[in-house]
């Protein structure tokens, strides 16, 4: 029988894809910055979804705050 795990992805960021998000949404000028924005800012292409997993974990460990204006680096 096969065990199940509802939260095992099929596809999952690599470290090189965090910490390129990361350090894009660090380095940005103040102010709140769109996915759109950071999809063109980013130095390379990132899915869309892989995206959004990246955003989810660093809006979970608190170093960014997803707001209805975009997306602001909180963490310093």
């Amino acid at each position: 029988m096969k065990k199940h795990h509802p939260q095992q992805l099929e596809h999952s960021p690599t470290l090189n894809t965090i910490l390129m998000v990361e350090k894009t949404l660090r380095d940005m000028p103040r102010g709140a910055m769109t996915i759109a924005e950071l999809k063109r800012t980013l130095p390379r292409k990132v899915n869309h979804n892989m995206l959004k997993i990246v955003l989810d974990y660093l809006d979970k460990s608190k170093k960014i705050d997803i707001t209805i204006n975009g997306i602001n680096w909180i963490k310093e």
